[in-house]
């Protein structure tokens, strides 16, 4: 089996590297192929050109050295100018995060792919969007969420967000909120991002590696989330892995952690962050780190190589 990563992302390699493990424990033989670093060009479509041509050479390279029997694509863009036709695991759609200039050869494109390919891998249930089909053969394999160690019986830091694109992650926002929300001698910390100011109530961690990141996360009591869009969002469960209360904006997108902390606590999740972030510092609910642990149960290992072996493998290998 052949899995082509779109690896110039942090997160789309991580995820990458979940899945051939995942396969790879279910009994698999696997391959795998990267983009690598691609170029910065200034528009969401011509990104997207730039990834998918990429992740065709590679994959045209991964064929010939390999000639597996069957192909995973890891993204809708690492698929859209497949050489040849395979799964594609996704987050979202074009058609859902692509809208108007910035989508207009993707979607189109998708449409077909989506159509050709013998099995869709959703990593939500929402991640197909209002192109959802009940024909369409498709399986739920998230992007494994685990808890990263013991919590302690006390949390130090008050509360932590993950700024690793400011814009897109609203730090802005964020910050507003924490600087109206907060009382004297409380601290927000803020991780992935360096260059941030130091100031009154905003300490910055800065790019962590993922252990001292997720080290973090098991002393802090709340995380803040602002998200323009939220395709899957790996800090936010990773933060509910850990113990975390979430605290975030009901933003558009797939988002699985959103609906996780509506069922948690509903109000932590809304527009004005001011109240929630007060409600989960000053009355946090009884027993939401095992509430969190019990619904992050589909997230785990466990969960997932039972889904690859049972449902994935059998139907792409069978072909």
């Amino acid at each position: 089996m052949l899995v082509v990563e779109l690896d110039s992302t942090t997160g789309w390699r991580a995820a990458g590297r979940e899945l051939v493990e995942s396969l790879t424990r279910a009994g698999a033989s696997v391959a795998t192929v990267g983009t690598g670093p691609v170029p910065r060009v200034r528009t969401f479509a011509l990104t997207d050109l730039v990834e998918a041509r990429a992740a065709r050479r590679a994959c045209a390279r991964g064929i010939a050295e390999h000639s597996p029997t069957a192909i995973i694509y890891c993204s809708i863009t690492a698929a859209l100018l497949w050489p040849r036709p395979g799964a594609i695991w996704l987050d979202s759609l074009a058609a859902e995060n692509r809208p108007g200039r910035h989508g207009v050869w993707q979607r189109p494109v998708e449409r077909r792919r989506i159509e050709q390919a013998p099995l869709v891998l959703a990593m939500s249930p929402r991640a197909l969007g209002s192109s959802e089909d009940p024909a369409r053969p498709s399986v739920v394999v998230p992007v494994p969420v685990e808890r990263s160690g013991p919590l302690p019986a006390n949390r130090d830091i008050d509360a932590i967000t993950y700024a690793g694109d400011p814009e897109k992650k609203r730090l802005d926002h964020v910050l507003g909120a924490w600087n109206e929300a907060r009382r004297d001698g409380e601290t927000l910390l803020v991780a992935g991002l360096d260059g941030l100011r130091t100031r009154p109530g905003i300490e910055v961690a800065g790019r962590l590696a993922p252990a001292e990141y997720r080290a973090l996360l098991r002393r802090a009591k709340v995380f803040l989330a602002a998200p323009r869009r939220e395709d899957y969002g790996i800090a936010p469960l990773e933060a509910l892995a850990d113990g975390c209360l979430l605290v975030s904006t009901p933003a558009p997108g797939p988002y699985p952690a959103l609906q996780l902390a509506t069922a948690l606590d509903p109000r932590l999740v809304t527009d004005d962050l001011v109240p929630a972030i007060r409600a989960a510092l000053d009355d946090p609910p009884p027993g939401y780190s095992q509430r969190a642990a019990d619904l992050l149960e589909p997230f785990s290992r466990h969960a997932v190589d039972q889904t690859v072996e049972r449902r994935v493998l059998p139907r792409l290998l069978s072909r």
